[in-house]
């Protein structure tokens, strides 16, 4: 397989209501908003920022942006098949 100049450096945005303010636990696992995968940081984030905008008024709804390359491969944040 040829390596892009470009790596993918997936993330993952998913948010909804939290079931309190000091901690990352959905009040609902059946309504968390899972928006998508993104192929870097920049657009996930682009994601991430319109989606917090758009549940301001919500203090208990939060969005994150979760780095799936680092859950892959840990050690180096790269993704790698055999």
């Amino acid at each position: 397989m040829a390596e892009t100049s470009d790596k993918q450096l997936l993330h993952l945005v998913i948010g909804g209501e939290l079931s309190s303010l000091e901690g990352v636990t959905f009040s609902n696992l059946h309504e968390v908003d899972i928006v998508g995968v993104y192929p870097n940081y920049a657009s996930a984030y682009n994601v991430w920022k319109q989606k917090a905008q758009m549940t301001v008024d919500s203090a208990q709804t939060r969005y994150f942006i979760v780095h799936l390359h680092r859950l892959l491969d840990p050690q180096t944040g790269k993704t790698e098949t055999a």
